[in-house]
């Protein structure tokens, strides 16, 4: 079962922002986690079920530490459009 804990982050960039004027967030979360949890998270803990959610695997950047190589965490980003009524402010709170 997913928990709120789960969601490591809402993204606010350029992008997402202009797409939270047509309704959508965008939200980081663990790589484990599908879009029916996801679904039940928004459902339990902000009383709202998302009307789509469209999801995307990004892999971590192999980069340098210290001259080693290594390698950023995987992560998922789901975009969620949300219902009318939805209120985003409610979520970064």
């Amino acid at each position: 079962m997913a928990d709120i804990t789960d969601i490591k982050s809402i993204l606010y960039t350029e992008k997402s922002l202009s797409m939270q004027e047509s309704g959508v967030i965008v939200v980081q979360t663990a790589v484990g986690v599908s879009k029916n949890q996801l679904k039940a998270i928004f459902k339990d803990y902000f009383g709202f079920v998302p009307l789509k959610i469209n999801a995307l695997r990004q892999q971590g950047k192999v980069k340098r530490f210290r001259g080693r190589l290594g390698q950023r965490l995987d992560t998922k980003k789901f975009y969620v459009k949300l219902p009318k009524d939805a209120n985003i402010t409610a979520l970064s709170a």
